[in-house]
């Protein structure tokens, strides 16, 4: 099956200033699978990083839970705003891999948190979190929320199936959080954008768990057609990302810092050398942990920004992709 072209010059562009976000949080599970671990189930470990960059990902041990990663990133988020559990009014949470389909696992991490406020799951798989962040990001502008929890986690190990092995090492588990505020009108997006092309739903899907298939163990782990979902990515980051660093009115040089969802290395510097952009301002960390799915923005804006690369009134390019398929970018002014 092959995608048809996307009028992604149909798709507007939106701009959404006054907001900030002050504080940032991550968690990866402790245990480490390198591509060496996977050769019982035969994968070359070779093939992996020529054909991946993937060195290694993490997974989660069989008591944790979706919810657990979220809730541990999410602390970590507002022990770094210095924000308490009182002062957060709205917990959105990217995910496709909930701990189960009802009630939404948002409710588990509110809970957890102590938290006294609306929270619901937005399912848009590796492009989850750039939704729930543009979602986040239109409650704090509109006054609805003064402190809003955004988290992107999932726990893809356990849905992917280990003998599907061009599938199975792409993916590893984790989650990142943000924290969103009022802010003066030069922070926030500059622009921001969200797309979907359903033509392509069959290329990275599910299909069990659902009405249409409520439960067969022979069809239970997502699959993927990996080449024409390559080719769209590709084609995709460099075309959304022009767009949205034009309506900022921005040049591609102006852009200090660029975080594409981790998916493939070689997407990576298919968008590096399209776009003609330095290398060292895009952040890659999928060698160490491989395709966390909605986690993978946050995760990176969380270390990068710990790092002390991202400064007070630097631009940011977060952009998300995947099944659905679905995309989503911002170009946030810090």
């Amino acid at each position: 099956m092959s995608v048809s072209p996307i009028p992604l010059r149909n798709y507007p562009v939106r701009q959404l200033m006054g907001i900030q976000i002050v504080g940032t949080g991550s968690f990866l599970p402790d245990k480490v699978v390198t591509n060496e671990d996977l050769a019982s189930l035969g994968c070359d470990a070779q093939w992996i990083v020529q054909r991946t960059g993937i060195r290694e990902r993490r997974h989660a041990p069989p008591e944790m839970m979706t919810s657990d990663m979220a809730v541990a990133a999410a602390e970590r988020a507002m022990e770094r705003a210095g924000v308490g559990p009182s002062e957060i009014d709205l917990l959105v949470l990217g995910t496709f891999t909930p701990d189960r389909l009802v009630p939404a696992t948002a409710t588990a991490v509110q809970e957890r948190l102590g938290l006294a406020c609306g929270a619901f799951d937005l399912n848009a798989a590796c492009s989850g979190f750039a939704y729930a962040l543009i979602t986040g990001m239109q409650f704090v502008a509109t006054g609805c929320s003064q402190r809003a929890l955004v988290i992107g986690a999932d726990t893809n190990s356990r849905i992917v199936d280990p003998e599907d092995i061009k599938t199975y090492p792409l993916f590893g588990d984790g989650a990142g959080a943000v924290i969103l505020a009022p802010a003066s009108s030069e922070q926030g997006a500059l622009s921001l954008t969200l797309g979907a092309d359903g033509s392509g739903a069959d290329l990275l899907c599910r299909n069990t768990g659902g009405v249409a298939k409520p439960y067969d163990p022979d069809d239970w782990f997502m699959k993927m057609d990996g080449k024409p979902v390559f080719k769209w990515a590709v084609r995709l980051v460099d075309e959304v990302s022009r767009r949205a660093v034009e309506s900022a009115g921005l040049t591609l040089d102006q852009v200090d810092w660029w975080i594409f969802h981790q998916a493939n290395v070689r997407i990576l510097d298919a968008a590096v050398n399209s776009l003609g952009i330095d290398r060292e301002r895009v952040v890659m960390h999928l060698d160490h942990y491989g395709n966390t799915s909605a986690a993978s923005i946050p995760i990176a804006l969380d270390e990068t920004l710990r790092s002390g690369k991202i400064k007070r009134g630097q631009t940011v390019l977060m952009s998300g992709f995947g099944a659905g398929l679905t995309w989503g970018t911002v170009v946030f002014r810090w």
